[in-house]
């Protein structure tokens, strides 16, 4: 069950008009720090980042499944699964099996919490990156840039001088 904040916030970025998977980001975002905090750990990055979009799907985000070849079958019904549960609400809602989520509550404390860190997370940006092709990549590189607004641009810039003076220094 997501908290109360995260709900509002992807609420909130629905009505900013922002993307699906700008709204799901929120999602993903709280199970990081669940990982962090230790609530429960995830085996990968990838695992992790999943956790958050199915949840995200169940609350009502309007986020579509991967299409044919992006994953596995598997997944795509999972996901298409979650998308049918967020429409419904109330009394039409399916009840969760307790014993089947608290088996998988007890799998993902058994594993570490190293999924969340920002070497992991840096190392599944890249590999996601990479399927991408270059004219992907940069379409949306120049959205980015469109959409961050003078101080957003400003404070990027920085950050970026900041880590070529790291990296030559």
């Amino acid at each position: 069950m997501p908290e109360k904040k995260t709900v509002k916030r992807a609420r909130q970025d629905k009505r900013e008009g922002k993307s699906a998977s700008t709204q799901a980001g929120e999602f993903v975002h709280e199970e990081m720090e669940h990982i962090r905090e230790g609530k429960h750990g995830a085996r990968s990055a990838k695992q992790a980042i999943a956790i958050g979009l199915s949840k995200a799907r169940r609350a009502g985000v309007d986020l579509p499944p991967p299409e044919k070849g992006k994953s596995s079958a598997k997944t795509r019904q999972k996901a298409k699964k979650d998308l049918e549960a967020g429409k419904k609400s109330g009394k039409s809602a399916k009840k969760v099996s307790r014993t089947r989520s608290h088996a998988t509550s007890e799998a993902l404390e058994r594993e570490g919490s190293s999924a969340a860190s920002k070497r992991a997370l840096g190392r599944q940006a890249k590999s996601a990156a990479r399927k991408r092709s270059a004219a992907d990549r940069s379409a949306a590189a120049k959205k980015a840039a469109r959409t961050k607004g003078a101080k957003g641009r400003s404070e990027a810039a920085k950050k970026a001088a900041r880590t070529r003076a790291k990296r030559s220094g």
